[in-house]
């Protein structure tokens, strides 16, 4: 079986046929609510839809599932699908031990096995494909039994906890100057540095720290929003992030006036190259950009033509796709609305981030020495800068609060006055507004980094282990004493 996706955009390119046009094909797609990246399975031999398969990626497509969930939930199919053909079986006739087995090759006995929570979410999606041959009347009941109150019988048992993994103020500089920035540990210039744009790099871990916005958030700012446009005051900078935020749940993102400072030097310095270098390559694709001739700072909106039609949009409502193609007329021409842009002259993808991540990570060992911060054994993620905040941001509101209190007296407070009389200050909860978590649960397990658990226990335990007039050796040596004693 062929595992495909819908792109509506390759229409005009490829679409070569006299059977119906290309508008045609267009306004079925868009009648069907059939969305890109909507799944489509095809037979190998005959390249017609694969039943129930494809009806299962029209369900997902009216779902307003965004592209890249879309596409997620498709290639989980098609490897249960393809594993169920190695069985002699397929996903109409599937058994329960079929479904084990493919828990159990997943999670097992692949090449590279998947972790607990990646197999939490592909098991959610099977549950889901199976619920919904169901409902559909294909099958008269799921091939797995139910787990307890209707529960997933595939998923994982043990919830995991988050991987909360922070960095101190040393290891954000080296990662910041050396690995985004091609520095010298001692902060000289590096001569042989051939990185490309350090300074968008610099800024873009500076906006992620400085902000605790997801990798998402951050990396598809737009100029206005972050208020490097004409006419803007500059400073801090605050906007509102809903489509590209997880969810679409919308919320307030500040920015502070530092990591503005530092985007608005990659504008002068090295943006302006990029773009110009570019300009050319995106008057050429102009029918496939979004070319914006009005920006409502104010208003939060842009007004452009897309598609030869002229379309307004709330600009915490683009998603990341439309964002990427949107440009200006500027300087040098066609220019993105984008605060980072990449060789092209468009908003660098998940791909090229995590290039530019790994890239780093390679310098920074590379050039690790005894005056160097620790490294840990697994390279830093761009949501570590996420959980960085968090973290800092959560001790700095606690210590505020608790002002100059000793900690044993300071925390026995706050659990006792302000966690339940004063919701509208307490830390936790301003933190898990900023992160934009949809629960305090989640921004509860960051409470255990916040205290020094290492100082807790000696005092804890001062008294209980250890002997301050005697060495272990002289415990150890009465001990064998007392026991050659009994012997005798």
């Amino acid at each position: 079986m062929d595992l495909a996706f819908v792109q509506s955009g390759l229409l005009e390119k490829f679409l070569d046929t006299d059977a119906i046009s290309v508008a045609e094909v267009a306004s079925l797609l868009k009648r069907r609510g059939m969305r890109d990246g909507a799944p489509v399975f095809l037979d190998e031999e005959t390249q017609m839809p694969v039943s129930p398969l494809c009806e299962y990626g029209k369900y997902l497509s009216t779902a307003l599932l965004d592209e890249t969930t879309l596409k997620d939930y498709g290639r989980v199919i098609g490897r249960l699908d393809n594993h169920l053909v190695d069985l002699n079986s397929d996903v109409l006739s599937a058994t329960e031990t079929d479904l084990v087995s493919y828990r159990s090759h997943r999670t097992q006995f692949q090449e590279k096995p998947i972790g607990a929570a990646a197999w939490g979410k592909e098991s959610f999606v099977l549950d889901d494909f199976y619920g919904f041959l169901v409902n559909r009347k294909f099958l008269t009941h799921r091939p797995v039994r139910l787990a307890a109150r209707g529960r997933n019988a595939l998923a994982p048992r043990v919830r995991s906890s988050m991987d909360i993994r922070h960095l101190t103020f040393e290891q954000y500089r080296y990662f910041r100057d050396v690995g985004l920035g091609g520095q010298l540990p001692n902060a000289q210039v590096n001569p042989t540095f051939r990185g490309w744009s350090p300074l968008r790099d610099r800024a873009g871990a500076d906006i992620a720290l400085g902000s605790g916005t997801r990798w998402r958030e951050w990396s598809t700012v737009l100029l206005p929003e972050i208020g490097l446009w004409p006419g803007m005051p500059g400073g801090a900078a605050e906007f509102i992030v809903q489509a590209c935020a997880k969810y679409g749940k919308a919320r307030t993102v500040y920015v502070p006036e530092d990591a503005i400072g530092s985007a608005d030097l990659f504008c002068l310095l090295e943006r302006p190259g990029i773009v110009r270098r570019a300009a050319r390559t995106l008057e050429r694709k102009v029918r496939d950009l979004f070319m914006v001739g009005e920006v409502d700072v104010a208003g939060g909106w842009v007004r452009g033509v897309l598609d030869g039609v002229v379309r307004e949009f709330q600009m915490s409502a683009m998603p990341a796709k439309l964002r990427r193609i949107t440009v200006f007329e500027g300087e040098f021409g066609l220019e993105a609305l984008a605060l980072f842009v990449c060789r092209g002259g468009l908003m660098p993808g998940a791909d090229a981030w995590k290039g530019y991540r790994h890239r780093a990570w390679t310098r920074m060992n590379a050039l690790a020495d005894e005056t160097t911060p620790h490294l840990p054994t697994r390279r830093w993620r761009w949501h570590d800068l996420r959980h960085t905040y968090a973290l800092r941001l959560l001790t700095y509101l606690e210590n505020t609060m608790d002002g100059s209190e000793p900690d044993l007296h300071a925390r026995r407070r706050r659990h006792r006055s302000y966690l339940t009389g004063h919701i509208r200050h307490n830390p936790l909860l301003i933190v898990s507004r900023r992160l934009g978590h949809a629960s305090p649960e989640t921004t509860y397990q960051y409470l255990q980094y916040t205290d020094d658990l290492i100082n807790e226990f000696e005092a804890a335990f001062s008294n209980w282990v250890g002997d301050d007039e005697a060495t272990y050796a002289e415990i150890a040596s009465h001990a064998l004493s007392g026991a050659s004693a009994v012997c005798r």
